[in-house]
């Protein structure tokens, strides 16, 4: 197996657009040539096939560039989606996640970053928690009884506004959302999807993910 028969993945494992990806790379059983990548000293090859330069990134043997997650994920999904994923997609809810979600998220945790009130925009990521909170308190994933795009695309940011102040996230009255996120952080598949890899350089050996 070589970067010629098989996909390249450029990741960086705490990043919630690259987690997604790769629970979606997992669950399809799609094999790529793993490159983490340090966000301080991006490799001219990530530069070279997507100018932006941001992670996930996946180029196909045909040369193809996929380098935007959801992407990434419907690409690896309709190779094979044993769980059926695709079927519980929710393309508002995971726009909601990406958008007033993930403006609110992180303005609360980089403050000084964007130059705004932590505060006030931890209440509104507040707010749209609300909303899968009385989701989830009718079926026990955001997508249906099973787990499914919508879940795996969301989760990995609602960790990131959970870990941002722990005690104040498990204080709040979001038990189905809490217990949603918990499950998925205890999870085999988040666990396969966090293993840690040393980044990439050019002339390393090649590192298959997810790993056999």
């Amino acid at each position: 197996m070589t970067t010629e028969t098989l996909p390249i993945l450029y990741s960086f494992r705490r990043c919630p657009y690259a987690m997604r990806a790769r629970l979606a790379l997992v669950v399809s059983g799609t094999t790529c040539v793993l490159r983490e990548v340090k966000l301080s000293a991006k490799p001219d090859a990530l530069r070279e096939a997507s100018p932006k330069a941001t992670v996930p990134v996946v180029v196909t043997p045909a040369g193809e560039v996929i380098d935007e997650s959801l992407d990434i994920m419907r690409w690896a999904l309709g190779l094979s989606d044993p769980q059926g994923w695709l079927v519980s997609a929710d393309d508002p809810l995971i726009a909601a996640n990406d958008g007033p979600f993930k403006h609110a998220l992180d303005r609360y945790k980089y403050p000084h970053r964007y130059d705004s009130d932590p505060e006030e925009h931890r209440a509104a990521g507040l707010a749209l928690l609300q909303a899968l909170e009385e989701r989830l308190a009718l079926q026990p994933q955001l997508g249906g009884e099973a787990m499914g795009l919508v879940d795996a695309a969301t989760f990995p940011f609602v960790r990131q506004f959970a870990h941002t102040d722990r005690d104040w996230f498990a204080a709040q009255d979001l038990p189905q959302v809490q217990n949603w996120l918990a499950g998925h952080l205890e999870s085999d598949l988040f666990a396969r999807a966090m293993v840690k890899h040393e980044p990439w350089a050019e002339g390393d050996p090649l590192t298959l993910f997810p790993a056999s």
